[in-house]
């Protein structure tokens, strides 16, 4: 039985436990399972409670809305579907689907900064391998490409205040030396890999 639906008490009856984040993450780590697994059951459950007065809803879905890949549709269906709602926060506020999306944005940046790391890393690769073979522009403007494409995501990064990953030596001096960085010092050195 997964947390969210809660314990059965010594009469057969369901009672319902509260877990707080810091107990979440301690029960993930101490059953090596990702937390957010425990909260979202995928692949054991049809539909997952979302919030009070909204009807259940796919795992699927919850979870790309506690990742913010997805704005929540709680105020559907319509013809059968989902939609977000979109009326403003408040009076004169923001409409909803627009300011979950500038909140969620930031969650967005991390794994697309290891997408593009990963991309700078087998460009890289490939430069160095064909520079071993006498040859290399192609190799190396595909490198330098992908390191340019890095380099704007860091300095996206850097004006939303998140701090950005260390990074090898060798990248962070081609971006320096490129001059491709708003803030070349914002980030840390962890050797080369």
């Amino acid at each position: 039985m997964s947390i969210e639906t809660g314990r059965r008490d010594k009469t057969g009856k369901r009672r319902r436990r509260e877990v707080s984040v810091d107990e979440l993450l301690v029960l993930g780590l101490a059953l090596a399972v990702p937390p957010l697994l425990l909260a979202l059951p995928l692949g054991t459950e049809e539909n997952v409670p979302t919030v009070p007065a909204a009807e259940a809803r796919d795992p699927y879905t919850v979870w790309k809305w506690f990742t913010g890949e997805e704005t929540p549709t709680l105020a559907g269906p319509v013809d059968g579907r989902h939609y977000a709602d979109p009326r403003p926060i408040g009076e004169n506020g923001p409409r909803w689907p627009a300011a979950w999306g500038a909140a969620s944005y930031p969650a967005s940046l991390y794994p697309e900064f290891e997408r593009r790391r990963q991309a700078v890393q087998r460009a890289y690769l490939r430069a160095e391998a064909e520079e071993s073979k006498g040859g290399a522009t192609a190799a190396r403007t595909e490198y330098l490409h992908r390191l340019e494409e890095l380099a704007r995501h860091i300095n996206d990064m850097g004006r939303t205040g998140l701090p950005i990953p260390a990074l090898r030596d060798d990248l962070i001096e081609d971006m320096k030396g490129l001059d491709m960085l708003d803030a070349p010092d914002s980030i840390t050195p962890r050797g080369n890999e």
